[in-house]
């Protein structure tokens, strides 16, 4: 199974990809979760999914569409900056994932303690997540173990992500289901499941998750031989 990342701005999702062809080789093939630097949409930037394909011009003129006015401009990224620190130091958990979000891409800026400045700030990132994530916030929690499963800013455990993954899965969090599935799959983290795998990636795919889908249908054709 082959797994990697996408960060958005207060929503984090994890796909699932390749499980079917894998699956007819090694039932039992162990995941691999990629850095996910390279699949990060940017303050600024439209999703690759939606450019693929398009020229310069047609890109420009989806962006202009998408995009709110004033994004991707610096003073714009600051003015957010300022609004979610403030509100994230008041407790608000949302605020407190958004701003785990800017520190993960760069969007914020931030220096070592010799003034070195950062592209980004794993650590602070998961600090930020780590207390939305306390507080229950789904999308925070799966955020988090997102970074226990990378080992970013925090040490690599699957066991800390499988149990972030589950509380925000058990709130409903889809893509948290289906990352639940495949850990179950693959045994990272916990005691390989296949039948609550399935039960995850039925639940990710009653709420339109694709990728759980492609999971169920890779099981099922590699069970049926």
């Amino acid at each position: 199974m082959k797994v990697f990342a996408v960060l958005l701005f207060a929503v984090a999702v994890l796909l699932l990809q390749g499980c079917g062809e894998d699956a007819k080789n090694d039932k039992s093939e162990s995941s691999s979760i990629p850095k996910p630097m390279s699949e990060i949409t940017r303050m600024g930037e439209i999703p690759s999914f939606m450019s693929e394909g398009l020229t310069e011009e047609e890109k420009a003129e989806l962006k202009e569409q998408i995009m709110p006015s004033g994004m991707g401009d610096e003073n714009f990224a600051e003015e957010k900056f300022k609004v979610l620190m403030e509100d994230a130091r008041a407790g608000d958990p949302i605020a407190q994932n958004g701003l785990g979000v800017m520190y993960y891409t760069g969007d914020a800026v931030s220096k070592t303690a010799s003034g070195q400045v950062l592209n980004n700030d794993p650590e602070l990132a998961a600090g930020w997540f780590y207390r939305a994530a306390e507080q229950g916030y789904a999308d925070a929690q799966f955020n988090l173990g997102l970074m226990y499963a990378n080992g970013e800013g925090v040490p690599q455990d699957m066991e800390q992500a499988v149990e972030l993954f589950k509380k925000a899965a058990e709130q409903g969090h889809v893509d948290a289901q289906n990352n639940l599935g495949a850990m179950y799959f693959t045994g990272e983290g916990v005691a390989r499941n296949e039948k609550k795998a399935i039960e995850w990636f039925e639940k990710a795919a009653a709420q339109g998750n694709e990728e759980a889908r492609s999971n169920l249908d890779a099981i099922q054709q590699s069970q049926s031989k």
